[in-house]
């Protein structure tokens, strides 16, 4: 035979040793074995597969590798995570190793095939040869209860000597040096002899093994003797008092003393029998103690008696809460109802406001009014569908939901549940909550809500679910359905004075422990603490702004005085400068800059818009982070004023002599709706004009290209905005009129709200006149298109 060398990537191996014909899966992770690998793929070249002598070596040399191996195809490889290969291989002949050269990214080596040595060999001595292996088989697959008849079957379809031995070498021999010293044999007949001698060393091993289950087995009997001793110890420890025992007795009576349903109290009598046949030290006892003790401890049939007294709720609500006028409403409406029809199934109400204006917490208040027992569940940020329904109770450490551990800390089964923060629920891979609230807060079927701890149905028709949020929008459309909306706008400054005089003050006195004795506040001094110290609907920054203030009230109290008076001047001796100034609104007449309102999450916003008209060609800039409904406003805008030139007294060219470049200030924030249409109209056309705008005025609403003024949201908050920034004249859709209702009559009485259908009305009401505006200084330098013709 030749005897040619051939060179070819090495992979050594650990405790594996291929044969030919032998398909395998193997890991690999050597990163010079993933290289080899690769390259043989690349290439549709062979690799050389031979075992290590030390399986510990992690980067073997020549002398640590076996002299013979295998010649194999690689005919897939797939990438594993940290690193890992899994490569699907195929035998293809024995080779001797050569020579070892490792300077690449990967080891080469050169190989030289064995061929098969068949010298000596009649035909009657393989037909000896594999009769002798076959009674070993035979033996061996009769005394090994692990081997498995179908893999003999398999291996006696194997018709040729070599290819049988080297067969039962892969399937059977455990040890490395067995099957590497059965791969390196290429005489056909000392192979089978060596095959034989190595069956019969591992038939001894096994009978050996068989003898030591034997007695193993006696021992287990020996075992099953002790047990049935302890089942004896068992019963005499009844008698003394078993720990087991008394605790399924107090199960017992405490069902009995329970009005479960049918399908409970099957369920919790299971587990009261599966509980019986465990030994109280069991993990699978702990288990069913952990989950009988839960499930006996919901509040089934037990109910709180709802107050129906209406007098008594409203002053439970006005004395916790100030104003929230809609949400008091709502609460008496429920109590009268009840009263009328004796039925006291739960409502769900959500409602919806900008933080800080009492959501959260005036749900207690209507807990307490109503008289039902009261839990609170924080849905910020909960993104698996199992916090809402409950873990499996064959996890390990797995607990009920929410909603069930809520109505388990109430007591009751027709409690006020809380759900707050709706709006910030998350999803994820593990599921929506969202979508698993669509059965707890559906009246039709929470009836039968089911948690998967618990995995018994628990009506949940009795409880009244009260939910927060701040974005309506972030709500999912068919939960929205579901629930009864209640929108909170922001407090006027008359409420906020109220609630920091009656509720915030007291309670920062107390916690800063300052006696009242020893504080005297003007009122005029909260009030000018709101006005320009706070900008926000609610009052968690002025409740911050009173616990600066008492903070140094307490440093003034230790210095040595014995009292302290906070007024409207000397607020800033405690706060330091303001900060937000309300300009007066003379002096914000100016050509080119209207204020507009805005809606908020926080609440209303003033939004000044500015233009300035440039020498140009009829550019039109709109900077000011604006969205693409902002956009087409101001385009709007633009082609009404176009379209109005001549009754203006505006160069109806102007489009083709300036640019108009319109700002919205705060650049950063972005800005987006409808409702700044009116201004910037009302801005272009101060500008183009010369005009200026009234600083008193403030506007909102929608422009279309005829000048039609269309309504828009949020009309209380704009208007409490405006308010609150010193703007007197507001200029508002005429279809808003109605939202006027919801607006406090003391703040209605000093604003001057005008109705506009037009937008004539609205400049008309708007714009100085022109000789007017002559006499005030622009802030910028404008171009004169007024038309004098």
């Amino acid at each position: 035979m030749p005897k040619i060398q051939i060179a070819m990537p090495l992979i050594p191996v650990r405790r594996i040793v291929v044969f030919p014909y032998m398909v395998l899966h193997m890991d690999v992770g050597r990163e010079k074995s993933i290289a080899a690998l690769e390259a043989a793929m690349t290439a549709g070249q062979t690799v050389f597969f031979v075992s290590q002598t030390d399986a510990a070596k992690n980067d073997p040399a020549i002398e640590d590798l076996y002299s013979v191996g295998i010649v194999a195809k690689i005919r897939q490889i797939i990438k594993l995570p940290q690193g890992y290969a899994r490569v699907l291989t195929e035998g293809m002949y024995r080779a001797k190793l050569l020579t070892v050269s490792e300077d690449g990214p990967y080891a080469v080596c050169t190989v030289r095939r064995m061929y098969a040595d068949r010298r000596g060999m009649e035909k009657t001595d393989a037909e000896a040869a594999m009769r002798i292996i076959d009674r070993l088989l035979e033996s061996y697959f009769g005394i090994n209860s692990n081997a498995s008849r179908e893999l003999y079957a398999q291996i006696q379809k194997e018709t040729e000597l070599g290819r049988y031995v080297d067969r039962i070498a892969a399937e059977l021999l455990t040890e490395t040096a067995d099957r590497q010293q059965i791969l390196e044999e290429s005489n056909f007949l000392e192979r089978a002899r060596k095959l034989a001698a190595i069956l019969e060393h591992e038939i001894e091993v096994i009978r050996s093994e068989n003898e030591i289950a034997a007695k193993v087995q006696e021992s287990f009997a020996q075992q099953r003797r002790e047990n049935i001793l302890r089942e004896q110890m068992r019963v005499i420890s009844k008698e003394l008092g078993d720990d087991t025992e008394s605790d399924i007795a107090a199960f017992v009576e405490k069902m009995n003393a329970m009005a479960l349903p049918d399908e409970v109290r099957e369920k919790a009598q299971r587990e009261l029998s599966r509980l019986s046949r465990f030994p109280s030290s069991s993990a699978e006892s702990n288990v069913i103690y952990t989950y009988l003790t839960y499930l006996l401890e919901m509040p089934y049939g037990v109910y709180s008696t709802e107050k129906y007294d209406i007098k008594r709720a409203a002053k439970i609500l006005d004395r916790d809460h100030y104003g929230l006028q809609k949400v008091k409403e709502r609460i008496l409406e429920h109590i009268a109802v009840q009263k009328l029809t004796g039925n006291a199934q739960g409502q769900i109400l959500c409602l919806v406001g900008p933080p800080g204006v009492g959501k959260t917490s005036i749900a207690k208040s209507i807990a307490e009014a109503l008289g039902r027992s009261y839990a609170r569940i924080s849905l910020g940020g909960i993104h698996d569908e199992a916090e809402i329904r409950g873990h499996r109770k064959t996890y390990i450490g797995a607990m009920p939901g929410r909603i069930a551990d809520a109505v388990k800390k109430a007591g009751t089964q027709n409690p006020l549940l809380l759900l707050d923060e709706i709006d910030k629920l998350g999803a994820d891979y593990k599921g929506d909550p969202s979508a698993a609230l669509l059965e707890v807060l559906d009246p039709a079927q929470n009836r039968t809500f089911r948690d998967h701890y618990l995995e018994v149905d628990f009506s949940l028709q009795d409880v009244m679910f009260i939910t927060t949020a701040n974005q309506a929008d972030q709500i999912p459309a068919p939960l929205l359905d579901r629930m009864e909306m209640i929108t909170l706008s922001g407090y006027t400054e008359e409420e906020k004075t109220a609630i920091a005089l009656k509720h915030l003050l007291p309670r920062c006195m107390a916690s800063h422990g300052i006696p009242k004795e020893a504080l005297h506040i003007r009122k005029e001094a909260i009030r000018d603490m709101i006005r320009y110290y706070t900008r926000e609907a609610g009052v968690r920054t002025l409740e911050r702004t009173l616990c600066h203030l008492l903070r140094r009230v307490a440093k003034k109290l230790l210095d040595g005085e014995t009292k302290v008076a906070v007024t409207a001047k000397n607020l800033e001796s405690f706060l330091g400068p303001y900060k937000y100034i309300q300009e007066k609104a003379s002096e914000q007449s100016a050509v080119g800059l209207a204020t507009g309102l805005a809606w908020t999450a926080v609440g209303g916003e003033t939004l000044e818009i500015e233009v300035s008209v440039l020498a140009g060609d009829g550019k039109v800039h709109l900077t000011g982070k604006l969205g693409e409904v902002m956009k087409e406003s101001a385009a709007a805008a633009i082609s009404y004023i176009r379209s109005r030139a001549d009754a203006l007294g505006i160069d109806p060219d102007f489009y083709k002599k300036c640019d108009l470049h319109l700002h919205v200030p705060e650049g950063a924030v972005p800005k987006d709706g409808p409702s700044a249409g009116v201004t910037m109209a009302t801005a272009i056309a101060s500008a183009l004009s010369g005009r200026a705008v009234r600083g008193e005025v403030a506007m909102t609403g929608e422009i279309t290209l005829r000048g039609r003024v269309l309504a828009v949201g949020g009309i209380k908050e704009k208007l409490l905005a405006a308010y609150r920034n010193g703007k007197t004249t507001i200029l508002i859709p005429k279809e808003n009129q109605r939202d006027l209702e919801e607006l406090p009559p003391a703040i209605r009485q000093k604003l001057h709200i005008i109705p506009a259908d037009a937008m004539d009305t609205v400049l008309e009401a708007a714009l100085l006149p022109l000789a007017s505006s002559a006499a005030l200084p622009l802030p910028i330098r404008h171009i004169d298109m007024v038309d004098r013709a």
